[in-house]
């Protein structure tokens, strides 16, 4: 349910204001306010009046009930924000506990593999879209937001604006996907936005092209886990098996922190 169409209590309205005032995205606010509405359903108890150890009860629930790490981790960015920031509680590490990270690393398609999987893909708009997304390294919602005017054709960059965190950004574009680009252009002449959806003035749903994808992959025959955010990961692979540094990998991909791009190597920047 969208939150647009729920009241916001008095404390989950403070808490907006305050991501508002720190600039996150709105769907880092959609996501915050959903687990704290999580953790009053499990507690039956306004977010406020919640004990430390009925939060650490939720969390506990949440991991024994399997969810994933980064889930897990958008929990605790948002308890900490609420608790700490909004409430002032300054509850420490030991009652906001943040799982491990799992040390499994990305999965990753081979060349061959990604042009076996766009070669299903009939439709322009959605082969160029995919292939935007591998070639230059992007989110699925960097590529469907990116505008015209990003497209450096001149210098052979793609400018990313607000990426994750709310950074700017640019990256590489090949000579091949400028290429499609051009042919896409052409047939499906945007005004705006590089991919419009149905909507006027918003992009395409990322859930379509995650099912374009899905579909595409199982007609190639290619079996292993991957998903749209696979072709990110093996960007930055295969720039890192030709010999890319892993400091230039960082900056392309748009990492905080150089241990994130370091798994793609299995080991650290020097």
């Amino acid at each position: 349910m969208s939150l647009k169409s729920q009241a916001l209590s008095s404390h989950l309205q403070t808490m907006k204001f305050e991501m508002e005032l720190r600039g996150y995205s709105p769907q880092t606010q959609n996501h915050y306010l959903c687990h704290l509405r999580q953790l009053e359903k499990y507690s039956n108890k306004p977010a406020t009046l919640v004990s430390t150890d009925e939060l650490k009860q939720f969390l506990h629930h949440r991991i024994k009930s399997g969810i994933s790490y980064s889930n897990i981790n958008i929990s605790c960015n948002a308890f900490k924000l609420f608790f700490n920031k909004v409430l002032s509680y300054n509850w420490s590490d030991d009652v906001i506990i943040r799982p491990k990270r799992p040390k499994a690393l990305p999965h990753v398609l081979s060349k061959d593999e990604i042009l076996s999987i766009t070669d299903q893909v009939l439709n322009l708009k959605h082969k160029t879209i995919l292939l935007t997304t591998y070639s230059s390294g992007l989110r699925i919602s960097e590529t469907l937001n990116l505008r015209i005017s990003d497209i450096d054709s001149k210098n052979m960059l793609i400018r990313v604006n607000l990426g994750k965190g709310n950074k700017d950004r640019l990256t590489v574009l090949s000579h091949e996907n400028l290429n499609i680009l051009r042919l896409y252009w052409k047939r499906y002449k945007p005004t705006n936005l590089l991919f419009p959806g149905l909507i006027e003035g918003k992009p395409m749903a990322a859930t379509g092209i995650q099912h374009v994808f899905k579909v595409a992959k199982d007609q190639a025959g290619i079996t292993k886990p991957a998903t749209v955010h696979t072709l990110r990961h093996s960007f930055a692979t295969h720039l890192l098996e030709e010999n890319a540094d892993l400091r230039t990998i960082q900056i392309l991909m748009g990492h905080s922190n150089i241990s994130t791009t370091s798994n793609y190597g299995g080991k650290s920047f020097a």
